[in-house]
């Protein structure tokens, strides 16, 4: 689990994102305020689509330890958690396909764009990893795939 930033309006938004030992996403929030809510809306989140996790590897940023404490409080067994060097390099290179679509765009000038754009980049990175195993999606090419997932009509 990690966080990297995206520019809206000049200012600077977490983009959270949580990715498996494969380097598989997980889940991703992209919330408007960088605080122990959001990152425990994170956490809840993906907890709810991927199952309670053993270990979580994590770097030093004091929102997360504090949500992930707030969460083992109410667990029998709490979640390990890992703050070494270079167990967070799989998340960190996992951020490069984000930022490699969203650095030449400089600046997103809405909140709800930003956001937007964001899932779809985070979607067709999914779908190249092939996370999503639906029938008939395996013989479509990545953007027909992406269309049809995200409800978007793929222009001929």
């Amino acid at each position: 689990m990690d966080e990297t930033y995206i520019k809206v309006k000049g200012v600077w938004n977490y983009l959270y994102r949580a990715v498996d030992k494969a380097g598989k996403t997980a889940d991703f929030l992209f919330p408007a305020k960088r605080d122990m809510a959001a990152v425990k809306r994170f956490f809840d989140k993906a907890m709810e689509a991927n199952g309670k996790p053993d270990k979580i590897a994590r770097d030093k940023s004091g929102a997360n330890k504090t949500a992930i404490d707030a969460i083992n409080a109410n667990r029998d067994v709490p979640i390990v958690v890992r703050q070494e060097k270079y167990l967070n390099n799989i998340v960190e290179q996992n951020h490069r396909a984000i930022k490699r679509v969203t650095r030449p765009m400089f600046n997103f000038k809405s909140f709800r764009s930003a956001s937007r754009v964001i899932a779809d980049i985070e979607l067709m990175h999914m779908v190249r990893n092939g996370q999503f195993a639906t029938n008939g999606l395996n013989k479509m090419s990545f953007a027909d795939q992406f269309c049809a997932l995200a409800g978007h009509v793929r222009p001929v």
